[in-house]
């Protein structure tokens, strides 16, 4: 390897599937109410969060960002081996995670002259940001220095889109996404919110009417755009994510997949379906379910 690779969990891969990738993760905190602040995926895993979560309907938890000295943990041991390091973080929009990971950095290169740190604001969050740091994997694999990556990556999140849903619009009201009206209506009409991702914003695709007509609903946003884009899926990277409902998300990813085989396409290789993490959780509740894509660098 020529460099080294960290991200903040918000990519929601997963701690197994990132040590598999050799990808260091520098992890979120959330809470309950007063309880005290669990790392993301090492004091909690992200199932047991929306277990949580389902258990108790009414409270909503908090997030806390990674502090620097989690980002310094992180970058010590590359950075002793003389190896560069590219830190993917969370849309510096949503959180301050970016800006902890730029004062380690600076930190480092006190403790370590001439260590190389190149802080990337991925402008995306989760399943995107997923998807980024596995093309970053990739084009480290296929021993670019870091500079060569940072270049190959540069364009890729422009591409990025997702389509979205969840059951529960108390938690977006809590989060201050929607109006207590609103999602008092919303309740009262059994409407779920059609959510997207595009140019580093969250956006509303719509709504629909209970959980069913959502997710087709979503499923038939994601057919419409890829046939309005002319998209040759073979040039990108597509992941299904959830929250708490494995069998769910099982049913719905399959009927993405026969989707695309009835359009001509083959079926993408997905070889770990993504957990929506807390980051994107706490304002969702446990019901997140959706579907992502990002254009791969062209370097397999």
């Amino acid at each position: 390897m020529k460099f080294h690779i960290v991200s903040d969990s918000s990519c929601d891969l997963g701690r197994e599937e990132l040590e598999r990738l050799g990808v260091s993760m520098v992890s979120y905190y959330v809470a309950f109410e007063d309880e005290v602040y669990f790392r993301e995926e090492r004091d909690i895993s992200t199932q047991r969060f929306y277990q949580m979560m389902a258990e108790r309907p009414g409270v909503f938890p908090k997030t806390s960002m990674p502090t620097m000295e989690d980002y310094l943990e992180a970058f010590r041991p590359p950075a002793a081996k003389g190896l560069p390091i590219l830190c993917i973080c969370l849309n510096a929009r949503f959180s301050g995670s970016f800006q902890s990971a730029r004062n380690a950095a600076e930190e480092l290169r006190e403790e370590f002259p001439g260590a190389e740190v190149q802080v990337l604001d991925s402008t995306l969050a989760t399943v995107l940001q997923g998807l980024f740091v596995r093309e970053a994997a990739v084009l480290r694999d296929a021993d670019l220095t870091l500079e060569e990556a940072v270049e190959a990556l540069k364009p890729l999140p422009a591409t990025g889109r997702i389509f979205f849903t969840t059951g529960d619009l108390e938690y977006l009201r809590h989060g201050g996404r929607i109006g207590r009206a609103a999602a008092a209506t919303g309740a009262l009409l059994k409407v779920k919110p059609l959510i997207g991702y595009k140019d580093a914003e969250l956006i509303s695709d719509g709504i629909a009417q209970g959980r069913k007509k959502s997710l087709a609903k979503v499923r038939e946003l994601f057919f419409r755009y890829l046939k309005r884009e002319e998209l040759n899926l073979d040039d990108y990277r597509l992941a299904t994510g959830f929250g708490l409902d494995r069998a769910e998300h099982e049913t719905f990813a399959q009927s993405i997949y026969d989707g695309l085989l009835a359009l001509g396409h083959q079926r993408p290789e997905v070889k770990v379906p993504h957990q929506i993490g807390v980051t994107i959780g706490v304002h969702t509740g446990p019901t997140p379910i959706g579907v992502g894509l990002l254009r791969r660098a062209g370097i397999s």
